[in-house]
């Protein structure tokens, strides 16, 4: 799942209710695993925090664990211990820090890892014209699933507002509607979002539809088009059009192949985002992986303020501006041409 358990810090309250739109909670009483191995000390890695018993696991853990790069064969320690020619292995190493300092259990800290290091779990993640804000040339791509009366991709809105704010010029963000059979308003809500889009004016109706959730009736949504001056009546022929059905299906046909199983399921580079980590130290090692030099974040607790950064976007049909992008594919190294 991507956004299982997201961390408090860039997607607070996921850390406490593990939930999504759609998807129950998973069960997992995996029993820790204590690996008996010998102490490790890499550059470049603090590990002056953990306990005795945790700095064994980690020692263990990145002994084992092969490295992300396919041409370096050894292991994650290896890598580093002889500066081989990979830019992946020094994130990998305070990656699985991370995990140890979390408490996650040996089962849970690999699983984790091959997520987000093994080439194998990229997916190909089509942006196909959605909208989209941030530069073009990004390295990282971030593709939201969301549904605008799921209640828990309304609480992760302006936290993805944030750290999109707080990485301009290294991400952009896409969204892809993805509405839920059981919420009665999302259909209608993606439907006004898109109409809202073919305005130029989607990331504003976004901002509106998830700050009034309960409020999603046609008059509530006829209000918010009428505060961002567009013009109702275009707005509801493209909500009933065919472009528009096409566009939610297409979208929700896409979250079906790459097997989402709730909302907000989000994908940074091709990869489920599962939430074990911040989202800004996520980009930060991701940044890292690429051989960039990491920018300076926000706070990870700081409250986030919806519409923060928001770039107006057009689809296709309307022109190229700032909101706009070709088709192309978030992958694992960036998007590609």
């Amino acid at each position: 799942m991507v956004s299982k358990a997201l961390t408090i810090g860039i997607l607070g309250l996921f850390a406490i209710s593990e939930s999504t739109c759609g998807k129950s909670k998973p069960d997992d009483a995996t029993t820790k695993e204590k690996p008996a191995a010998a102490e490790v000390t890499l550059e470049g890695v603090d590990t002056s925090g953990l306990t005795p018993r945790e700095k064994k696991e980690w020692s263990a853990y990145v002994s084992e664990f092969l490295s992300p790069c396919q041409n370096v064969p050894v292991s994650i320690a290896q890598c580093v211990q002889e500066k081989r020619a990979c830019s992946k292995c020094l994130p990998a190493a305070k990656y699985v820090l991370r995990g140890v300092k979390d408490g996650m259990t040996r089962e849970q800290v690999e699983t984790s890892y091959k997520n987000r290091f093994d080439a194998s779990k990229v997916k190909d993640v089509p942006l196909d014209g959605s909208p989209v804000k941030g530069p073009e040339s990004a390295p990282i791509t971030i593709v939201e699933f969301a549904d605008f009366e799921c209640p828990h991709c309304g609480e992760v809105a302006p936290y993805i507002d944030k750290v999109v704010e707080g990485h301009k010029n290294d991400v952009r963000f896409v969204f892809k509607f993805y509405p839920l059979p059981g919420h009665p308003h999302a259909d209608i809500a993606a439907r006004a979002a898109i109409a809202a889009w073919k305005q130029g004016k989607f990331w504003e109706m976004h901002h509106a539809l998830f700050a009034n959730q309960r409020h999603l009736e046609q008059s509530d949504l006829d209000n918010y088009a009428k505060e961002l001056g567009l013009d109702v009546s275009r707005l509801h022929a493209d909500m009933q059009s065919n472009e528009t059905t096409e566009r939610i299906a297409k979208d929700k046909k896409l979250g079906e192949d790459v097997k989402i199983e709730g909302t907000p399921s989000i994908f940074i580079n091709g990869r489920s985002f599962d939430g074990r980590q911040d989202m800004n130290e996520w980009i930060g090692l991701e940044l890292a992986g690429l051989g960039k030099d990491t920018p300076s974040a926000p706070a990870s607790g700081s409250a986030a303020v919806a519409g923060a950064g928001a770039v107006a976007g057009k689809p296709p049909t309307t022109g190229a501006d700032a909101g706009t992008s070709k088709p192309s594919t978030a992958t694992d190294a960036g998007s590609k041409k």
